[in-house]
Formats: structure tokens, sequence, C-alpha cells
């Protein structure tokens, strides 16, 4: 792909944003694309809501379960963008058609105090750079079309990556806790919508263990010449299936101990 195409699939993917209507999977319209280009046009996205007066308030990690790197075929994690206006307050409620398609995902929220980066970043780095860890939501959301209706094809990685990762929102839970306070791989949430359990799982689905995810984006960050700030706050990665979230959707996910985050959808 060309920089010219890069910047013409971020264009379409903001419009799709903003107009709530999906485009097609640009992995079909570029069949060359690879990592660098989805990451290009990431960047692209990245840039133009900087223009737009956004601010970056942290990074997600997704693709971190064995079982989502199977379904997509790849080996490796992938990473998105947080921004300022994707913070929605617990149990707060999400404005009706505000997203496409929402998913949520139960997750741990690292939040930063100081820096980090570099290639050589290690565990006891990230340990010691985090201010503390919170339970969260991720709110997902596509911009692209999950499946071409005439070829059938399904969106692929480099789809999702383009797309910022499928990242749409963040809730973060009100109990903070120190790093060390919890072995993070036995941290688990049981997550129900409308009263319902749809999912449960623990933090070692995540790469088996959630430091290890932040320990990878700070490393891939690098190679990009970038690094987390203090203050940022990282989605380390989902340890459950995306939950559906249609018009009329309740969601809470209760941490046990370690607390519990809730969302609406109106």
């Amino acid at each position: 792909m060309t920089p010219q195409d890069h910047a013409q699939a971020a264009a379409d993917l903001l419009h799709a944003e903003k107009t709530g209507r999906q485009i097609g999977l640009l992995s079909l319209r570029h069949p060359e694309m690879g990592m660098d280009d989805a990451y290009a046009i990431q960047t692209a996205i990245h840039q133009a809501k900087l223009d737009q007066g956004r601010r970056v308030i942290g990074w997600k990690i997704g693709l971190t379960s064995k079982a989502m790197q199977y379904a997509l075929n790849i080996d490796i994690p992938d990473s998105g963008i947080l921004f300022d206006d994707m913070l929605f307050a617990d149990g707060g409620r999400v404005p009706k058609g505000h997203f496409i398609q929402p998913r949520v995902e139960a997750e741990i929220a690292f939040v930063m105090k100081t820096a980090i980066g570099g290639s050589g970043v290690t565990r006891t780095d990230v340990l010691t750079a985090t201010d503390y860890v919170a339970p969260a939501l991720e709110i997902l959301d596509t911009r692209i079309e999950r499946q071409d209706h005439a070829t059938g094809q399904s969106r692929n990685v480099f789809d999702t990556i383009s797309d910022n990762a499928a990242n749409a929102g963040i809730v973060l839970g009100s109990q903070r806790h120190a790093v060390d306070a919890f072995d993070l791989r036995w941290v688990g949430a049981i997550t129900s919508r409308n009263g319902e359990v749809e999912e449960t799982g623990l933090g070692a689905g995540v790469l088996n263990d959630p430091v290890e995810s932040v320990v990878w984006l700070a490393r891939r960050m690098a190679q990009y010449g970038q690094r987390i700030e203090p203050g940022q706050i990282i989605l380390s990665g989902s340890f459950i299936r995306p939950v559906e979230c249609p018009s009329g959707t309740d969601i809470a996910a209760d941490f046990g101990p370690f607390g519990a985050v809730e969302i609406g959808f109106a």
C-alpha cells in the first residue's frame, strides 16, 4: 500500500465512525496489505484525531488469548489507542446509536505513574512504573464490516488493527490496587448481561500474565518510536469472549475482591 492508500483508508474509517455506516474490508480492497500497512492506517487516524482536538489517554492490547489468536491465524497481540472521548463513567449509560455494533470485554487496567519504553522493557520495569491496577471494561466497535457479503470473506487482523484494534470505549472501575496486591493471573471476572452470566475468565488468559501484556506493548511501541507516558491507562487484554451489546443491554462485571464495573447501553 502507498501512503495515499493509508490516508484514504484512515479517512474512510473516520467517516464510518462519524456516520455509523461501516466500510468494506480493507483486506479485500488491498489484498497486499500487511502489518506495517495496518499500523500506518492506525497512525493516520491517530494524527487526525489529535488534529480534531482529541487527547491520548492510553492504549489497549488485543488478541492476547490463544483462542482469539487461533481465530485470526496470528501468533502475536495487537494494540490500539485510547482517546479522551472514549472514557465512560462506571455505572454510566452509552447513548443510543453512539456505536455501530458494540461489544464488551472484561479486562485488568494498568494506570502508569512513570513513563516506560524501549525494546528492553522487563516485567520489573512495568511493575515499577505502574501506579495502580483496576477492573475495567473495554467497549469494542467495528467501523469495518465483519464479513464481505459478496465473497463471504471475514475481516482479518489487518482490518482490525487498521480500525484502531476495534477499540471504541473504556469503563474504568473505581477500585484501585497496588500492582502487587493480587496475583493478577488469578484475578477473574463473572460478566453478566441483563442479569444473566455470559462469560467468566481469569487473568492468566492474557499471555499467561497481564503484566507480560504490558511488557509486550512497551516493546512494540519502541519499534515505532513511542513510549507509554505517565498517567496513561493500559487495557491489558480481555480474558473473556466479547459480549454483544445491542440497545437495552446492561453489563456488570464482578471481579470479586478486585472490584466491579458496570455499563449500560440505551
